[in-house]
């Protein structure tokens, strides 16, 4: 069967390392401190709004700034361009010792899982659930020729990507999407996520996202050739935004620089 499996971001596999207790960073609202990382950050996510983590989501870099405020204890995820992922405690401390920290790619707990080893791997389970794969073909396949209205829209050199009004059937929420490279360079997929964005408009930083697991994806190509335009079809377990949330899909490029983030309240 060939059927496609996407996995999220967060589907990562993790060694003996994950066991150890994570290290603990200290911070305040005074003073900036300074994390850095052997590969540039690609994500960066804290579980808890007094605690921000930002770091340059445009042009990549090897560094982020770690402010808090008085407030219980919490965490810190950050997953680097690699895939390699590094977690930490974080605690409030009004008087600071340390205001850099240097990690080595030792200190990283685990690597996110490869999408296409993921496929391989589920490939007999698949099989398993053929007729459960056959229906999420056959309702995708509804959906993608059903005429949908655009909820959003973004535009980044040249590239588009869409998504329409979502489908709820059942226990499955089926997001139509898609994307037009009218660049004159065509788009290999590196990865496609979903999440979740709790937080408010007057402070982009304070954002928290919760990836979405992605469990079939249909019509999905790996490339964009240019000029061409393709829409294709998510399926994920059934969600409920909050009125503080909002829907984000993330489209990067594979060995290059190109990101599409786009944002709807639905």
């Amino acid at each position: 069967m060939k059927t496609i499996i996407i996995l999220a971001i967060c589907f990562i596999s993790l060694g003996l390392s994950a066991q150890q207790p994570l290290d603990t960073l200290y911070a305040n609202e005074l003073k900036n401190v300074a994390l850095f990382f052997p590969e540039p950050v690609r994500q960066g996510i804290t579980g808890a709004a007094h605690f921000v983590f930002n770091y340059n989501r445009e042009t990549q870099q090897h560094f982020g700034l770690l402010q808090a405020q008085p407030g219980p204890d919490s965490n810190l995820l950050v997953v680097t361009t690699n895939g390699q992922v590094y977690s930490y405690i974080l605690k409030y401390r009004p008087d600071l010792t340390q205001h850099n920290y240097f990690f080595t790619e030792q200190a990283s707990i685990g690597n996110e899982t490869p999408i296409m080893d993921d496929i391989d791997k589920m490939k007999q389970k698949v099989d398993s659930l053929g007729r459960t794969m056959d229906y999420l073909k056959r309702a995708s396949e509804s959906v993608l020729k059903s005429a949908s209205e655009k909820v959003a829209l973004i535009r980044e050199k040249d590239l588009y990507l869409k998504l329409f009004q979502p489908v709820y059937y059942g226990s499955e929420v089926f997001l139509k999407m898609e994307v037009k490279n009218a660049s004159g360079v065509d788009f290999e997929i590196d990865y496609l996520n979903v999440y979740t964005l709790n937080g408010t408009d007057r402070r982009q930083s304070s954002f928290q996202s919760l990836p979405l697991s992605t469990i079939y994806a249909h019509n999905l190509p790996k490339l964009f050739k240019k000029g061409q335009s393709r829409q294709f079809v998510y399926v994920l377990p059934k969600f409920v935004l909050a009125a503080s949330e909002k829907l984000a899909i993330e489209l990067r490029e594979l060995n290059g620089g190109r990101t599409l983030v786009l944002q709807s309240n639905l």
